[in-house]
């Protein structure tokens, strides 16, 4: 009959306690072996946090940005509907109906700026938190 597979196995010496001595304790035993499966547990979990916090924060911050942009957007546009472009601007021509000069109306300009940060702030503050899933497959 011929090897199929002929490489040397890899011989791992057996860790044996000397349970016949005087010394043997199997309550201390018993108390090591719990406490290595407890560090081994604990830094397979310390491990894996490891690997996935940076993929959830990167998703957090993503969705954050993007629930700040749909929240702006809606703002803006809602305060905005309450003007038109005469409430911003006012456009002076001269005799032959040639524009002259346009003037801003910085009070209302400054109205609606201060309208829309209020606005998103109020928005924000009532969605409060939000979850996040993340598949793990």
């Amino acid at each position: 009959m011929h090897k199929i597979y002929s490489r040397p196995r890899i011989k791992i010496p057996k860790i044996s306690l000397n349970r016949g001595s005087k010394g043997y304790n199997p309550k201390l035993i018993k108390v090591i072996e719990i406490l290595s499966i407890l560090f081994i547990a604990f830094s397979t979990v310390k491990l894996i946090l490891d690997a996935v916090l940076p993929i959830f924060d990167t998703i957090c911050q993503t969705r954050a940005q993007s629930i700040a942009t749909i929240i702006s957007n809606e703002q803006a546009t809602k305060v905005m509907n309450n003007y038109s472009y005469e409430d911003l601007f006012t456009v002076e021509k001269d005799s032959n109906e040639n524009i002259t000069m346009i003037n801003s109306n910085m009070i209302v300009i400054n109205q609606i700026i201060s309208d829309v940060a209020v606005n998103i702030q109020n928005e924000i503050d009532k969605r409060g938190r939000e979850d996040i899933e993340i598949a793990l497959r």
